[in-house]
């Protein structure tokens, strides 16, 4: 087995400030889940792992959100938070059970094509401005769902494709923002397969999840367990939850889920740090 993978779930803009707050945190207080072997990012984790994995100093990885310092695209929707019921109605489908999933994500698939949104090249320069000209890295992973088949879609180095729009297809919230155009296909958010992809890190001895929303995560964590790895679960505690409000794609909420991230972090790091450097 290879040593230490670290798996971000989706959770929409506020789900990235945490994240970004979290992982600073730890890193602040002695662990850095920047050093992971492999980083496997789903939705608002593709944003935040892929710059971890470009080579983002963790500690630094909030400092976007709490201090900007100069003027970025801002991300196309940014405004009111937008409804989300529409989706959830049709996620709620798809995760019962009584539907074939392609099928089940061809159709939300379609519901994004026909939705009207932002152009993409709008919304891939918010990605630009973040990632800049980054190769795509080897330890780096993020999903993806073909907006017309339903279709899964790993995008790895191996993959052929650039940093960018890869990054942005896992982002690519149905019926929010655009889906994104790579080798000629139409994706959307990897989120329609599963909230973490959890599965995708087998093979690992430490698996490190940080999760803002936590959604039927339990059999993936088992089937991993069952394998023989090591799963550290981390999902927002009661004030982080609080900072979140209501509506996870609320931008307004980011900053203060960032600083809920950051102290979380700094209560659970010192039972994080044994398992994480024992695992190097």
């Amino acid at each position: 087995m290879t040593k230490r993978a670290l798996v971000l779930g989706g959770g929409g803009p506020v789900g990235i400030g945490w994240e970004c707050g979290l992982i600073a945190g730890f890193a602040q207080n002695g662990v850095d889940l920047g050093q992971a072997d492999f980083i496997l990012g789903t939705s608002a984790g593709a944003f935040v792992g892929a710059q971890l994995a470009a080579g983002l100093e963790t500690v630094r990885l909030a400092d976007a959100i709490l201090e900007p310092r100069e003027p970025r695209p801002e991300r196309p929707t940014a405004g009111p938070a937008p409804n989300l019921g529409t989706l959830m109605a049709m996620m709620a489908e798809l995760n019962s059970g009584t539907r074939n999933p392609a099928e089940g994500r061809a159709e939300i698939g379609a519901y994004a094509l026909a939705a009207q949104t932002a152009s993409e090249a709008d919304f891939l320069r918010y990605f630009e401005s973040h990632l800049g000209d980054a190769a795509f890295p080897a330890r780096f992973a993020c999903t993806a769902v073909d907006a017309q088949d339903g279709g899964f879609q790993l995008w790895t180095e191996q993959s052929g494709v650039d940093l960018i729009p890869a990054v942005a297809s896992s982002c690519s919230v149905p019926g929010i923002f655009p889906p994104v155009t790579v080798q000629g296909r139409r994706y959307v958010d990897g989120g329609l397969r599963s909230i973490t992809n959890l599965d995708l890190a087998v093979g690992y001895e430490t698996v490190v999840l940080v999760a803002p929303v936590s959604f039927n995560l339990d059999p993936e964590i088992q089937d991993l367990q069952d394998g023989g790895a090591v799963v550290v679960t981390i999902t927002p505690d009661e004030a982080s939850v609080e900072a979140f409000g209501p509506n996870v794609m609320d931008e307004s909420r980011r900053a203060d889920a960032a600083r809920a991230g950051l102290a979380q972090a700094a209560i659970q790091a010192e039972v994080l740090r044994g398992i994480w450097d024992s695992a190097a």
